[in-house]
């Protein structure tokens, strides 16, 4: 037996605070940097999210800060279970224009699972031909990462183009504290195993966003040339087991 339930309710997504909210952080002049492009068209039909977005947003200093163009994070996080395994699986289908060719991170879709008590992060992202999954510790604003003797943060990407190219596919990531290990999935297929992870995950806010990925430049940012990003995500599955497939209370 398995405990799972379904986060979606996209019909919400204008009342912010509800199921989901605008991503952002809280930064230490008391200022709130907002994930949202102000040209975004947002459509939901049929349990799914659209999001068309032409991309403006920048920010010359913070990379964390500049990646993500728009983004919604779930208003309440997932508590991860002491024992046993927790997954979520969602559908995406990214697709884009203007983006540079055979560059997967000048504009895609995201799918986070984000610990901001620790500064992990499991997420997977899409273009049109391509794919990554992303194992990292990242230095969110405003939060304190458990100091370490090996290196403290870091962000792993795995790139293939081996799955439905402009089409929905299934993204699933399972995690468990009690063996350590995150496990990627990509149509019901294992794609990727971490193991050892150096923190222990506590809770996951669910992120669903637009992004690139490119590096400041001494001028500041480069990450925006008029590009479009347009993305569909159906609702999560959340499912809570333990690691003998029976149900977790």
């Amino acid at each position: 037996m398995e405990k799972q339930w379904v986060l979606g309710s996209f019909d919400t997504i204008l009342d912010e605070g509800n199921v989901w909210t605008v991503g952002g952080f809280q930064l230490p002049d008391g200022s709130f940097w907002q994930y949202r492009e102000p040209e975004a068209v947002v459509i939901v039909r049929n349990g799914i999210l659209y999001v068309r977005a032409p991309l403006s947003r920048q920010h010359h200093q913070v990379q964390i800060l500049d990646n993500a163009k728009h983004m919604y994070y779930s208003a309440k996080p997932v508590e991860i279970p002491q024992t046993g395994e927790i997954s979520f699986e969602i559908q995406l289908r990214a697709r884009t224009r203007n983006t540079a060719p055979n560059d997967l991170y000048d504009g895609y879709v995201s799918f986070h699972l984000l610990d901001f008590t620790t500064g992990a992060a499991l997420d997977f992202f899409a273009s049109e031909d391509q794919y990554a999954s992303v194992y990292a510790i990242l230095p969110f604003p405003g939060v304190q990462v458990p100091e370490t003797d090996k290196t403290r943060y870091f962000s792993i990407f795995k790139e293939g183009s081996d799955f439905n190219a402009g089409e929905f596919n299934t993204y699933k990531i399972t995690y468990s504290r009690e063996t350590n290990e995150a496990v990627f999935y990509l149509n019901g297929k294992e794609v990727r195993r971490e193991k050892n992870i150096p923190v222990q995950m506590n809770q996951f806010t669910i992120a669903l966003g637009i992004m690139t990925e490119k590096d400041l430049s001494s001028e500041g940012s480069v990450s925006v040339h008029g590009q479009t990003v347009i993305a569909e995500y159906s609702p999560i599955t959340i499912t809570v087991k333990d690691v003998k497939g029976e149900a977790t209370e």
